[in-house]
């Protein structure tokens, strides 16, 4: 593999699958929240394919913008100091060359929907491009990385409806609770060395209360999907809402928040998480 490859495969974290899907997932929820199975599926798969793809590309320019952002802190936290950016393997201009490309091509892809969808999409910017620097100015990163993380659910809705309801605009502040409880338990990997350094989290904030924080937002979340899954159809498919919430408590009882490797292991169950919802959702909605 050549330097160059090695270098673009590390700093968009394409080897690092788990954090697209996160980002996919709840595009697929508002995609079969919204979609009337009636119709021809061909329709939903074609907008599952776009929401997949531009869920990698998103991802792949917000890890390389994050690592531009962050190159001199990286350099002192042992977890992220090998990166290709900080490290000083990879330019910063070849850097935002590659965000160019990538955004350009998530940009073809968004122009394939409604208007509405691509006004949102265009707004998602803000959340994306903001949220590296917010780890610099408040506690809650990890609050505005939900907002991010979780705007493709609304985008996705209005891809099929072309308006916005309250329906998905619920399971958007049930996954921003989600994705607050998981990142909290990623950030406890570089908890001790960030707050030398003076960067925030709330696994720093709710440090002597963790376990108490990572609940509640799980719990709130769960409370919020359960809301949305009684709204379709009722039936055995259901067990999918339990075994997402049964992932999401079982974190909760595998993490240690002194050993990184317990940390990572719990956040990356988040995988199968965000599986469980969507199945839950799609086999109820179809």
């Amino acid at each position: 593999m050549s330097s160059h490859l090695k270098n673009f495969i590390d700093v968009t974290r394409l080897n690092k699958p788990i954090g697209y899907f996160l980002l996919f997932w709840p595009c697929a929820c508002g995609l079969s929240l919204a979609y009337y199975f009636d119709k021809d599926i061909n329709i939903f798969l074609f907008h599952l394919t776009l929401f997949f793809s531009g869920s990698i590309l998103m991802r792949s320019a917000g890890c390389i913008v994050n690592d531009i952002v962050d190159e001199k802190i990286d350099k002192k936290v042992s977890r992220t100091k090998k990166r290709p950016i900080a490290s000083g393997s990879l330019d910063k201009k070849l850097a935002w060359l590659y965000v160019l490309i990538l955004c350009l091509l998530a940009f073809i892809i968004l122009i394939q929907f409604n208007f509405l969808t691509i006004c949102l999409g265009i707004f998602s910017m803000v959340f994306a491009f903001s949220y590296p620097l917010m780890k610099r100015f408040t506690y809650w990163p990890q609050l505005f990385l939900g907002f991010t993380f979780n705007w493709g659910s609304v985008m996705a809705w209005t891809s099929i409806m072309n308006d916005i309801d309250y329906l998905p605009i619920i399971f958007y502040i049930g996954a921003i609770f989600w994705t607050l409880g998981y990142d909290t338990i990623y950030g406890l990997q570089d908890a001790s060395e960030d707050e030398i350094i003076g960067v925030k989290s709330t696994a720093i904030k709710f440090k002597k209360n963790l376990t108490l924080f990572v609940t509640s937002c799980y719990f709130i979340s769960s409370i919020l999907m359960t809301y949305v899954i009684i709204n379709l159809e009722i039936n055995y498919f259901f067990i999918f809402l339990i075994l997402f919430m049964l992932s999401l408590f079982y974190q909760i009882k595998v993490i240690k928040p002194k050993k990184s490797y317990d940390c990572l292991k719990a956040f990356k169950l988040n995988s199968y998480s965000g599986l469980f919802l969507f199945l839950s959702i799609f086999l109820l909605s179809s």
